[in-house]
C-alpha cells in the first residue's frame, strides 16, 4: 500500500478550510439579512485572521513568494527547515518557483541542508504548487525519520540476504560433497554432519527473524500477566544447559528470590536465556558465568555477568543493533546469528524496561535486564532487597546453585 504524502493531506485540509470559512462566510450573511432590525450580530474574527492563524500555526513549513522570487509571507516552521533565510528563499525553492511559474504544475524539490548539524532536519522534501497571478507556495516537510527508517529497510534487507546466503551456499556445496563422495562412508557421514550443522543456523536465523518481527510489531504482543522471576531464571538455564556443558562453562546462579514482574514468560525467558548463550559463546573453557537477581527500588533486575574477552567502549553502543557481531568469526563458529540482543532490547522495551551493559576489555561484561517490579496493593515502593550498590556493576558474590 502507497503511503499518503504528508504535504498533499496539508494543502487538502487548508483547501477544505478557506472553503468552509467561504461557506461560513455565505451563511453569516443570510443570518444577518434575517436578524431582526436592532439586534447586533455575534462577533468574530475577519477571514484574513483566520487564515493568518491557519497559516502560522501549519505544522509544515509554508512560503509563500511572487514572481520576482521574493517572500511575501512565512511562518515559522517555514525557518526552521531552513526554507527561508534571513528573510530569503532557499535558492533551489526559489529556482522550482521559477520553473512551476513557467509550466504550471506543481514540483516536488529536495531542501535537505547541505551542511546539517545540530537540530537541523536532515532531510527536508517540498512540493511548489502554483497560486495563480505570478505567486507560488512552496509546502515543506522534515521527512527525516523517513529516510532513517527507508535506510534502516534497506540495510536489514541486506544483512538477511546476506546471511541467508551464507548457510544456503554451504548446503548447496556440502551436498555436492556427499555425491561426489556416496562411496565413501565415512567422507558421507562427514559432510552430512556439516549439512545438519548449516541447516540447524539456517533455522535458528529462520526463527529469530520472525521472533523479532514479532517484536517489532509486526504481530500482536501476547497479554501481560504476572510473572515469576525465579520460574524465568529457572527455564533459561534449562535451555542453556547443554551449551554451557559442551562449553565446560559452570553457570552460577543466585537463591529464588520471589519477585514479580508485569510480563509475558516466553518472551523474558528467550531474552534471559539469549543474555546467557552470548555470555557463553564469549567465555573462554572452565570460566563462570554469574546470574543474579534483586529488587532495586520500583525495579527488578536480572544480571548476566561472564569473565569473557569483554566489549570495546567503540563497539558497546552497537551490540544491540541486527546483525551486529564484535568478533565475526567466533560469532559463527559458535553458531551466532547476530540478532540475539536485538531480540533482548525489544523484548525489554516491550514491558516497558530496558537493558544495561557494563564491559570492560579482557576482564568480562555484565547485562542487565530491569522490568518494573509487579505492584501489590500494600507493595511498599522504594524497597530495595540487595542494597544500593548498582546494579549495572560486575558482582561476584559466593553463590552456593550451580548449573552446568
Amino acid at each position: 500500500m502507497r503511503s499518503v504524502n504528508p504535504l498533499v493531506c496539508v494543502a487538502i485540509a487548508v483547501g477544505a478550510l478557506v472553503l468552509g470559512l467561504v461557506v461560513g462566510a455565505w451563511l453569516a450573511r443570510r443570518r444577518a439579512v434575517a436578524t431582526p432590525a436592532g439586534v447586533a450580530p455575534s462577533p468574530g474574527p475577519p477571514m484574513a485572521d483566520l487564515l493568518q492563524r491557519v497559516f502560522r500555526s501549519a505544522d509544515e513549513g509554508l512560503v509563500v513568494l511572487n514572481r520576482g522570487g521574493e517572500v511575501v509571507l512565512h511562518n515559522a516552521r517555514a525557518v526552521e527547515l531552513g526554507v527561508v533565510r534571513l528573510g530569503r528563499p532557499d535558492s533551489r525553492a526559489a529556482a522550482v518557483c521559477q520553473q512551476v511559474l513557467e509550466s504550471g504544475a506543481s514540483i516536488a524539490v529536495d531542501l535537505s541542508p547541505l551542511d546539517h548539524r545540530g537540530r537541523q532536519p536532515a532531510a527536508v522534501l517540498a512540493h511548489v504548487r502554483p497560486l495563480g497571478e505570478g505567486f507560488t507556495m512552496v509546502e515543506a516537510g522534515d521527512t527525516s525519520d523517513a529516510v532513517r527508517l527507508e535506510a534502516t529497510r534497506r540495510d536489514f534487507v541486506a544483512n538477511v540476504s546476506h546471511e541467508l546466503k551464507t548457510p544456503v551456499g554451504a548446503v548447496g556445496l556440502l551436498a555436492e560433497a556427499v555425491l561426489d563422495a556416496a562411496d565413501d562412508p565415512v567422507e558421507v557421514r562427514r559432510f552430512g554432519t556439516k549439512i545438519l550443522n548449516e541447516a540447524t543456523r539456517l533455522g535458528n536465523l529462520v526463527t529469530e527473524l520472525i521472533a523479532l518481527s514479532r517484536l517489532t510489531g509486526a504481530e500482536r504482543l501476547p497479554e501481560m500477566g504476572v510473572v515469576d522471576v525465579d520460574e524465568v531464571v529457572r527455564e533459561a538455564l534449562a535451555r542453556s544447559r547443554l551449551s554451557a556443558e559442551s562449553a565446560h562453562i559452570e553457570i552460577i546462579v543466585d537463591s529464588p528470590t520471589g519477585l514479580e514482574v508485569e510480563g509475558d514468560l516466553t518472551l523474558l525467558v528467550t531474552a534471559l536465556s539469549n543474555l546467557v548463550e552470548n555470555a557463553i559463546a564469549y567465555s573462554p573453557p572452565e570460566a563462570s558465568v554469574s546470574v543474579s537477581r534483586r529488587r532495586a527500588g520500583e525495579w527488578v533486575e536480572i544480571a548476566v555477568t561472564d569473565r569473557g574477552i569483554g566489549i570495546a567502549p567503540e563497539h558497546q553502543k552497537r551490540v544491540f543493533e541486527r546483525f551486529f557481531r564484535v568478533d565475526p568469526a567466533r560469532s559463527r563458529a559458535t553458531g551466532g546469528t547476530g540478532l540475539g540482543l536485538a531480540i533482548v532490547k525489544h523484548v525489554l522495551a516491550n514491558h516497558g524496561g530496558e537493558v544495561r551493559l557494563w564491559s570492560s576489555p579482557g576482564t568480562g561484561s555484565t547485562f542487565t535486564m530491569r522490568l518494573p517490579a509487579h505492584a501489590e496493593p500494600d507493595d511498599e515502593s522504594g524497597a530495595d532487597s540487595a542494597g544500593s550498590a548498582p546494579a549495572d556493576l560486575v558482582r561476584r558474590p559466593e553463590l552456593p546453585d550451580r548449573v552446568g
